[in-house]
């Protein structure tokens, strides 16, 4: 089998990067090594900042995050029983969306199909060969059979534990980790949310957020997404429903009356939280992007935004190539991807340290994040940076006046 570009993962980062590669003209094929169906069980946030929804409707896949999707213009943060907002409608002109990952999957894929794709469900990657040539390979099964996918340029796209890192000769990519000695419990609840807007808080217990999905039907409105933090060794045999909704409680209490909602709880997963970039995002005609070359915590919204990042500068990156035969512009793509994913890591960094419980917490260090939550939600200044990173700072910012995406911006 040969194609253009050879692309490993079907999630948003592989299935978006191909949706670009064939409105500029140039083909691919995804191999996946689960099936659709898995592909849209795996319920996942959606946080997508404003320059991301822009890129999306732009490129003809937002009709259903126009119709689906809730609009955000702030977040509420609770700490010490006090209700404060950061309006980033207000402070930066822009906004963001709550859409599920899986509901953006299946958008892709419905556009994909139809312009006629190639995609290989239960298609396994068993790695990348030839990569020190200019005629790359990916090993792969599929219905039985071990072939080959013969390609100008690789896309890895296939998460932190896939093939395509680990394909690189040892000692040219360099790995950074951190893995944090706590957890999250995600639940969903059959219960209409109690606030419109994302509330998120700081407790000396640890971290809580309730939240909510975006709507698929008429009824999704009546469905609440809550998290807890909590051990590193938790499951969700740990969480009986009755400690959820005690914990969330407490967590999220403030002094003026406010009441959450209960309602059964119909799903629960324990996320551990980690930390992750190698260095560099490429290497020779393999590219990295998404969760294969770097992963946020959850804490603040990154993830799925720095993928479809990823993928947009890479397309722009691929064009160029077929375009001019030159590599300048792919040469690049590391080093320029790089100043936006580090940033990310500082940020949610930040807010990790910032709102979570620590094995070391004590009044101390409780005291140090009760003065900065103070400072972050009065100072126009530092309410106005956490704001430029929950909705995304301008496209032409973020590549530093490099090149910039050929996709119109939220401004036309």
């Amino acid at each position: 089998m040969k194609t253009q570009v050879g692309i490993i993962g079907a999630g948003p980062a592989g299935l978006f990067l191909s949706h670009l590669l064939h409105l500029h003209g140039i083909d691919s094929v995804i191999l996946e090594h689960r099936d659709y169906e898995y592909a849209l069980g795996r319920v996942r946030a959606g946080m997508l900042d404003n320059d991301v929804c822009a890129l999306i409707r732009a490129t003809g896949v937002g009709a259903n995050l126009d119709r689906f999707g809730l609009e955000q213009h702030q977040m509420e943060f609770r700490y010490e029983g006090k209700r404060a907002y950061i309006n980033w409608k207000n402070l930066t002109g822009r906004k963001t969306w709550i859409y599920g990952q899986q509901q953006l999957v299946q958008d892709i894929v419905t556009r994909r199909e139809q312009d006629g794709a190639k995609i290989l469900w239960d298609a396994e990657a068993l790695g990348v060969n030839g990569l020190d040539t200019d005629s790359p390979s990916i090993r792969f099964r599929y219905q039985g059979v071990e072939q080959d996918l013969e390609c100008d340029i690789v896309a890895g796209c296939d998460g932190f534990l896939g093939v395509s890192r680990k394909s690189v000769p040892e000692g040219k990519i360099q790995e950074f980790h951190r893995s944090y000695p706590f957890g999250w419990l995600g639940t969903m609840a059959s219960v209409k949310p109690s606030s419109p807007w994302l509330v998120t808080g700081s407790h000396e217990r640890g971290y809580a957020m309730h939240s909510m999905r975006s709507r698929y039907n008429d009824r999704d409105h009546e469905i609440s997404r809550n998290y807890v933090q909590c051990g590193v060794d938790d499951n969700v045999e740990d969480w009986p429903d009755n400690r959820v909704w005690d914990e969330l409680h407490t967590r999220l209490a403030s002094d003026d009356g406010w009441e959450l909602q209960e309602g059964p709880i119909v799903e629960k997963i324990v996320l551990p939280l980690r930390s992750f970039v190698c260095e560099p995002m490429q290497y020779r005609r393999m590219f990295l992007a998404g969760d294969a070359a770097h992963v946020v915590p959850p804490t603040g919204g990154r993830g799925l935004n720095q993928a479809i990042y990823d993928v947009a500068l890479l397309a722009d990156g691929i064009k160029d190539f077929y375009d001019t035969g030159a590599m300048d512009l792919l040469g690049r793509y590391s080093q320029t991807c790089l100043q936006r994913v580090w940033r990310a890591q500082q940020f949610s960094w930040r807010q990790t340290n910032m709102l979570q419980r620590h094995e070391h917490t004590d009044v101390y260090h409780r005291k140090l994040q009760v003065c900065e939550l103070d400072y972050m939600t009065t100072n126009k200044a530092a309410a106005t940076h956490l704001a430029e990173n929950y909705a995304g700072a301008p496209i032409d910012s973020i590549f530093l006046g490099n090149e910039v995406l050929e996709y119109p911006s939220v401004d036309g």
